[in-house]
């Protein structure tokens, strides 16, 4: 059984038992996430779309970790004008474990 859910303004495939890192969300390691915007359900033989999300469908997950990325370098530069800009960037994500999908 897989689900597609939406957080962050991403779109993710989840199956039960998976863990996923998404965007930042509030709360600390080992409490409860719910799914209420999801897009479509499929126990392998039936997939539910929905218009554009199902109703009373949910996926429930827990906490694993809250971290940072990777760093994300950015460099300009304009050749013959000594115009050199270094920045670097780390993504806040939440990593989530995915428990119970409820259709």
């Amino acid at each position: 059984m897989y689900a597609v859910i939406r957080t962050g303004g991403k779109q993710y495939k989840v199956q039960e038992g998976e863990t996923l890192r998404v965007e930042k969300l509030e709360g600390g390691a080992g409490s409860e996430v719910e799914f209420k915007d999801v897009l479509m359900v499929s126990d392998g033989e039936n997939v539910t779309l929905g218009q554009p999300g199902i109703e009373n469908a949910m996926v429930k997950a827990h906490i694993v970790e809250q971290g940072k990325g990777k760093k994300v370098l950015v460099f300009k530069f304009k050749r013959r004008k000594g115009y050199r800009n270094l920045k670097g960037h780390r993504q806040f994500f939440t990593a989530v474990k995915i428990d119970n999908i409820q259709a």
